[in-house]
């Protein structure tokens, strides 16, 4: 088995790529990848569902715990994992902890997709964020509108790219999901930590397609 290695900041906001160790340069093109996460204390690994590219960028799930990919090349299997646990984003929890005292917060958010489709990036909506649902509109048209609920999905995108760090994979409910950009990677790391906080008041635990849930 080869070792390879999960370069970039190991921290919350940031984006790790996968490196060759050797001389040789990686071409991915041929390859499949899993990305998974590995407790610091137990050596079971809980498969992130839809991270199969060769970046991934972490989110608030992934603080506290290692990240290793696993790397098929035809047979051959290689991994990459961090060196260290995925670090928090200094002061994040303290100012989420500022803002569940509010009724609500708004972002300022593109919609990327909608039900897998791409969709025009000049268009900014209002995703609000409250104590009991999460509401997205564009001026007086609201697009969703849902109370937390058992069926309710959320996570930062898994699938990689550039901008994976400022984007949330959002599904209000069966029949409908999205893509959603914020402005910046703490602002995505906040509203779904937001989120999930509000959602947990509510006896709700949000997560990701496929991820099991950390509480």
């Amino acid at each position: 088995m080869r070792r390879d290695a999960a370069r970039g900041l190991q921290c919350l906001g940031s984006i790790l790529r996968i490196v060759s160790q050797g001389s040789t340069t990686m071409d991915f093109s041929s390859t499949s990848i899993q990305w998974f996460r590995v407790h610091p204390k137990e050596s079971n690994k809980e498969i992130i569902s839809g991270a199969t590219k060769s970046v991934y960028a972490p989110e608030p799930h992934d603080v506290g715990q290692y990240l290793e990919a696993e790397i098929n090349f035809g047979g051959e299997i290689a991994t990459a994992k961090t060196a260290g646990p995925i670090d928090p984003d200094a002061g994040l929890v303290d100012y989420v902890e500022t803002l569940v005292r509010k009724r609500e917060t708004e972002f300022n958010v593109v919609v990327l997709q909608l039900n897998g489709i791409d969709q025009p990036k000049e268009s900014v909506h209002v995703l609000n964020v409250g104590k009991l649902r999460m509401r997205l509109s564009k001026g007086k048209t609201v697009v969703a509108k849902e109370f937390y609920s058992s069926s309710m999905q959320l996570c930062g995108v898994q699938g990689g790219g550039e901008a994976a760090s400022q984007a949330m994979f959002w599904r209000p409910r069966n029949d409908l999901s999205m893509v959603l950009a914020f402005e910046t990677t703490r602002e995505r790391n906040t509203a779904i930590m937001l989120t999930r906080r509000f959602a947990i008041d509510c006896n709700i635990i949000l997560a990701g397609p496929g991820d099991k849930t950390p509480w």
